[in-house]
């Protein structure tokens, strides 16, 4: 947007696109749009967050992502300043900081609260603090500075909100064309609350209606009167206050239809009528507001004696007695909101990290400029002197305080402006004001003139007098003021009297407004230059003491229409908010410097030699880390004591390196804690495994220590099953096993276990014509062969509710029948059978509320499905021990699943409908896992549970550790694959050859691979020597 000549030559074709932003080196210009646009939504700030600066096209939420992180990182208070004229978007800019930092910050219950305060503050106080002005529909006619506290971990904890130069005049006179606050207006919108406070549009109120302009199109008066409403109950105000709140607001408006007349020079009230409203809802006696307008108390001494007499206003004077009244109230009222905004914020929690938001009146410069636009100017004269001194004049003299080459850059330092306002020597132009208020008596418009008179004899090229104006040449161009009332505006004293008549009020909410002591009030009161002077001082103090970030708001027309654009117009605006000098310094200087050890301890972890220390010098780590990550040396110079980056290609370089090294190690802590979690439930699922069986069935030696794994399938691999399971379900176990017929033959099948039902799915090689599907019969089943395709079908579904029981029988075999209600049983064998029992019982109490009914027994019958040709019938299983021949532990391995099916070790007779399943002694029934063996295959360490430590492990010795084979051992042949699914199993391959170190047991034999010890299945294996 911004280039060496300002060539504005392409606006038409700029203001068609969005790109209303772009950036000075940290600095955000952003143009005001005059619309809602989709680029500063909720649904566009995920794009920001985390990222840098770079990453992304400039934005105001990046300098809101900016702020945050930098906060968090660097633990160092932040703040933006936002500037620009009257009608640029400071307020609208403010807003979408502020929403940005509520949604990515933490949250909990407290943490929303405080982010719904920080949110709601914001149409509260618009609709009391904001105005249509020529210039601006919604002008902020106050300032605020918010400061959000946060914790280390980023969770707004707090706030407080800082106010100043609420335009009280507002209240009782406006400028053609202009409103008054938006508050009146939304109150007048209200049926409910006109008949309640007596208030109507179509009466004539002279606060709001003498200028005209009481309905502006863009602005919805009643949908904002119920966001103020809504964000009045989110800040936590009372019904009664509210009230109270309204009731003061429509009593401004009635005391303003209070009319006085002349007599004998005297004021007097035209219409007592008049006063009956206001009274009313002020809760005073309408002969003491009566009296207290048209006259005050005057206290003297008269021979040692304090006497009082009345004096009796001009006309003149009531009507400024009843609008400073009105005034009074209404400021008490906003301060009153402050508080209450500050206390929703308070927690008991410091913090010394905190984002501040400044947003205030835009520079002004109106046809007739007054008192309150000499305070305003002033302001932004101070925040400008900020941003010269910070950006400009600090930058330029840091380059050569370390030492760096540079070439001096000239700017207009505004500094001297600024002590034309506020120096005490000579005296600035508040001072000479507060001594004109303090010294004389005279009427307003002799005051004003021994004022002008005062300013004359200051030597400054900066001001002009030419009675009864003078001008000043600010920053932003030269001002003329009108000085009518500007030492009146400046005292801004309201009578003692009518505080005592609001004291006096029937409402406590009115007394607690007006909380003075009159007895002890100065005869000096602090006066507002000297106010907005101090204000403005604690204020640069404040955001010197912070990290600052700059938005630079940019006005493109005086019409506040979308896509028009005068260039002249915002040229003036460049030149004057210094951004002419801001690009000549950012494209001769540095976008980064960091001392020396901020920067080795921010990028230390991007190389081995700097990582998690480094032990030379400082300076000779930081051009390590340069030289590591290959960055040109004319990119970077060492100064004193800070390092600098001149572009920003070469910052983004680290830091990108930096978010992928942590990243790195993020996913390494994430994937060890995963590991440990699983670790903790499969630990925990097989000691509720074993209290199933514990005492019922004897255990497998393999069973009894083996690993859980849940997934055996790799679902997440296999779209092609996962497919067949509803999305609403959750699957907890998956396997291949086998599944006996009518005629007892053992059929392969998927099998997988959800939160509400099991599945039992087949797979068939299908096929393929060119026509697609040709022939529906298997062909090789299990395997895939050109010209055929797998597919897979759900054979049986049984919810979980369905299920009457589990039959098992005492030995230590892998079979398990599953009953359902009122249909036939299936007969399963799966070798991860106590596995996947417990987690059908956990699922079943899960989905029913009541336990799983479970047998163990020698043998059970079952009812078998019918079929069309055949009926149904029974079918017996009968479980005896007995001795395994040799024979029967062979198997076809094309039968064997890799890494799923284990061999048989057990021999089966089959009689017509009944079969009978011998197999050898097993463990005890009071067996229970080995918590050390448990702990083996996880490399985090679990302590053993104490809930279990009264259990005594398994009588049997652990396995002892292997020597080193001799030539004299024995030597195995592996005839199938196998791959081991714990970790004292091994995995061989065909053909290779192990050292058999033990073979005691029938079907697991311990033996030696490359060194490494472990068990292998019998059958899978010869002995060749």
């Amino acid at each position: 947007m911004l280039g060496a000549k300002y060539d504005f030559s392409r606006d038409r074709e700029r203001r068609a696109g969005i790109d209303d932003m772009t950036y000075i080196g940290p600095v955000l210009i952003a143009v005001n749009p005059y619309k809602n646009v989709d680029y500063c939504r909720e649904n566009h700030m995920e794009k920001y967050r985390g990222a840098t600066q770079m990453d992304n096209a400039p934005h105001i939420f990046a300098i809101a992502e900016d702020m945050f992180s930098n906060m968090l990182i660097d633990s160092e208070k932040q703040c933006v300043i936002i500037s620009g004229e009257s009608g640029a978007g400071k307020t609208v800019s403010a807003k979408f900081i502020m929403s940005y930092i509520a949604e990515v910050s933490g949250g909990g219950p407290n943490v929303q609260r405080i982010k719904d305060v920080i949110l709601q503050s914001n149409p509260l106080l618009e609709a009391f603090g904001n105005a249509k002005t020529i210039r601006n529909d919604n002008s902020s006619r106050f300032g605020k500075y918010v400061e959000i506290n946060f914790s280390r971990g980023g969770e707004p904890d707090g706030g407080l909100i800082s106010n100043f130069l609420l335009e009280k005049s507002r209240v009782v006179s406006q400028a053609e064309n202009e409103r008054n606050f938006h508050i009146f207006y939304q109150l007048l919108s209200n049926a409910e609350f006109c008949q309640q406070y007596s208030l109507s549009l179509k009466l004539r109120f002279q606060y709001i209606n003498h200028v005209g302009a009481i309905k502006v199109p863009k602005i919805d008066d009643a949908k904002e009167m119920h966001d103020t409403q809504h964000a009045m109950d989110i800040i936590g105000l009372p019904k009664e206050v509210q009230h109270n709140i309204f009731s003061l607001l429509a009593g401004i408006l009635h005391l303003g239809n209070v009319n006085f007349g002349d007599k004998n020079n005297y004021a007097t009230v035209l219409s007592e009528q008049d006063l009956r409203a206001p009274c009313a809802y002020f809760g005073i006696e309408v002969d003491y507001l009566k009296t207290k307008l048209i006259s005050k108390r005057l206290e003297f001494k008269e021979h040692q004696e304090n006497k009082q007499v009345e004096q009796t206003f001009t006309v003149h004077k009531a009507i400024f007695t009843r609008d400073a009244l009105a005034k009074s109230i209404y400021s008490r009222i906003f301060d009153h909101l402050i508080q209450a905004i500050n206390s929703a914020f308070q927690t008991t929690k410091k913090s010394d990290l905190s984002v501040g938001i400044l947003d205030i009146y835009g520079f002004e410069i109106f046809e007739r400029n007054s008192f309150e636009q000499f305070c305003i100017n002033y302001v932004n004269e101070k925040l400008q002197q900020i941003f010269i001194e910070l950006t400009l004049k600090k930058e330029q003299e840091e380059y050569k305080r370390e030492n760096i080459q540079w070439t001096p850059i000239s700017f207009f330092n505004n500094i001297v402006v600024c002590d034309l306002f506020e120096a005490k020597q000579p005296p600035g132009m508040f001072l000479l004001l507060d001594d004109i208020c303090a010294s004389s008596h005279a009427t307003t418009e002799k005051v004003d003139q021994s004022y002008l008179h005062k300013l004359s004899s200051l030597s400054n090229q900066h001001l002009i007098v030419s009675p009864p104006t003078f001008t000043v040449k600010h920053y932003a161009g030269a001002v003329t003021y009108h000085s009518d009332q500007f030492c009146e505006k400046n005292r801004d004293i309201l009578n003692i009297d009518l505080i005592e008549m609001m004291q006096s009020s029937t409402i406590p909410f009115v007394k607690r407004l007006f909380p003075e002591q009159t007895s002890t009030i100065k005869a000096r009161p602090t006066t507002v230059g000297k106010k907005i002077s101090s204000q403005a001082n604690e204020l640069v103090t404040k955001l010197m003491s912070c990290q600052p970030h700059y938005v630079r708001c940019i006005k493109p027309n005086e019409n506040q229409a979308p896509g028009e654009w005068n260039s002249s117009n915002a040229i003036e605006q460049v030149k004057y908010l210094g951004l002419v000098a801001n690009i000549e310094v950012r494209k001769a200087g540095f976008v980064y410097r960091r001392e020396f050890a901020k920067f080795l301890s921010r990028y230390a972890i991007l190389t081995k030699q700097t990582w998690p220390k480094w032990d030379g010098k400082v300076t000779d780590g930081v051009m390590h880390i340069v030289d590591s990550m290959h960055l040109d040396r004319r990119e970077v110079q060492l100064g004193n004591t800070k390092v600098f980056i001149k572009s920003p290609e070469s910052l983004h370089v680290l830091e990108d390196m930096r978010l992928r090294k942590f990243d790195n190690y993020a996913r390494i802590i994430q994937k060890a804690m995963k590991r440990f979690c699983a670790v903790r439930v499969y630990q925990k699922q097989r000691e509720q495994a074993t209290d199933i069986l514990h005492g019922r069935k004897e255990r497998n030696e393999r069973s009894l220590d083996r690993d859980y794994v849940g997934d055996y399938c790799n679902l997440h691999q296999r779209p092609d099953l996962q497919r067949l399971i509803p999305r609403n379900e959750k699957t907890d176990f998956s396997s291949y096993l086998h599944k006996y017929d009518r005629r007892f033959r053992r059929q392969g099948r998927y099998f997988i276990s959800t939160n509400q039902a099991l599945y039992i799915i087949d797979e068939e090689c299908i096929k393929v014509g060119a026509g697609g599907k040709t022939n529906n019969a298997p062909v090789n089943k299990g395997k895939q062969q050109e010209g055929y395709m797998l597919e897979y079908k759900i054979k049986r579904r049984i919810p979980l509710e369905n299920i009457t029981e589990i039959k098992m029988s005492e030995y230590r075999d892998n079979f398990f029948l599953l009953c359902v209600n009122n249909d036939y049983a299936t007969l399963l064998e799966l070798s991860s059978k106590t596995e996947v029992v417990s987690i059908i019982s956990k699922n079943y109490a899960k989905k029913t509320n009541r336990a799983l009914p479970m047998t163990f027994g020698q043998g059970f019958e079952y009812t078998v499905k019918k079929q069309s040709w055949v009926g149904g019938g029974t079918r017996s299983v009968k479980f005896v021990h007995g001795a395994i021949s040799a024979a029967s532990n062979q198997i076809d391995p094309t039968k064997l699943r890799k890494g799923v099916e284990m061999p048989r070790d057990y021999e089966v007779k089959i009689n017509r409908s009944s079969m009978t399943v011998m197999i050898s002694n097993g463990l005890s029934k009071e067996s229970r896992p080995n918590k050390s063996n448990a702990e083996k295959p996880s490399r985090v360490q679990i302590k053993p549970q104490t809930n279990n430590s009264s259990r005594k492990p398994p009588a049997k010795p652990p396995r002892p550790i292997a020597a080193k084979p001799s030539k004299q051992q024995k030597k195995l042949r592996a005839l199938y694959d196998f791959e081991a699914r714990s970790a004292d199993e091994l995995t061989f391959h065909a053909d290779n050859e192990l050292f058999l170190i033990d073979n005691s047991d029938d079907t697991w034999w311990k033996a030696e691979l490359d060194g490494k010890t472990g068990v292998v299945p019998s059958n899978y294996v010869e002995v060749i020597i």
